[in-house]
């Protein structure tokens, strides 16, 4: 699964790679993005249109937001057939804007306490595959939420854990977004792992493990000295 991310640059940055003008939302890069956190995706709306969502996505005929809390992820193996997520896989596809992605090592079943970030080699932005949807609250307001889709993890990320989330290549990113398409069938060769050479990743301070910790320092290597020696990294 993909639990944690980070987007450390700013709208601006995030505007240029994207191909959409700034918006009037308020967002500061974020190392340590948590599921229930809000973050800026990107939807087809006439044009690229950034929006700030809330992770976890709460379908629009679920009872209770707390829906969002078991739907942080959608499986590419099957996210066209789960009732949460087969309508927004045809009508509400969306790009979630990153950077990188942390993961934790299980050993005899439970999850090691020390993350792993995974990059692009050229540390560049990039999105992973997201779907959205909206529910009305109880006092009428409108829920804007999206989940993650991640698929069997790749040669460099298997060596932590099993799955990955679905990285788009920027000609990836065009199509998932184009609202023609409606077919699953279309949309499925897109979700597959990120090559492995295209990939770096290293292990991060333990404070990731805690929300609120959410600092420059979280990106750091457990050991900055080996990784600017070009050691600790996998």
């Amino acid at each position: 699964m993909c639990g944690r991310y980070t987007v450390t640059q700013d709208l601006e940055a995030l505007g240029a790679r994207f191909g959409f003008s700034a918006p009037d939302i308020a967002f500061r890069p974020r190392y340590n993005l948590a599921p229930g956190q809000e973050a800026p995706v990107v939807v087809w709306d006439q044009a690229r249109t950034v929006k700030l969502m809330r992770w976890g996505l709460v379908p629009h005929w679920a009872k209770e937001a707390s829906f969002g809390y078991k739907t942080i992820n959608a499986r590419a193996e099957t996210v066209d057939q789960k009732p949460s997520f087969r309508e927004p896989m045809r009508r509400r596809r969306c790009l979630v804007l990153a950077d990188g992605f942390y993961e934790w090592p299980r050993a005899s079943g439970r999850r090691s306490k020390q993350p792993s970030r995974f990059v692009l080699k050229d540390e560049e932005l990039f999105a992973f595959a997201g779907l959205w949807d909206a529910w009305q609250t109880p006092d009428g307001g409108r829920l804007e939420t999206f989940t993650i889709i991640t698929t069997q993890a790749n040669e460099l990320v298997g060596r932590v854990h099993e799955r990955m989330p679905v990285i788009l290549s920027p000609e990836g990113e065009e199509a998932w977004l184009d609202p023609e398409t409606r077919s699953p069938a279309g949309l499925s060769p897109l979700l597959k792992p990120y090559p492995s050479e295209l990939m770096a990743g290293y292990q991060v301070s333990p404070a990731v493990n805690s929300p609120p910790n959410d600092s420059p320092e979280c990106i750091r290597a457990a050991n900055e000295l080996e990784r600017e020696e070009g050691g600790g990294l996998f």
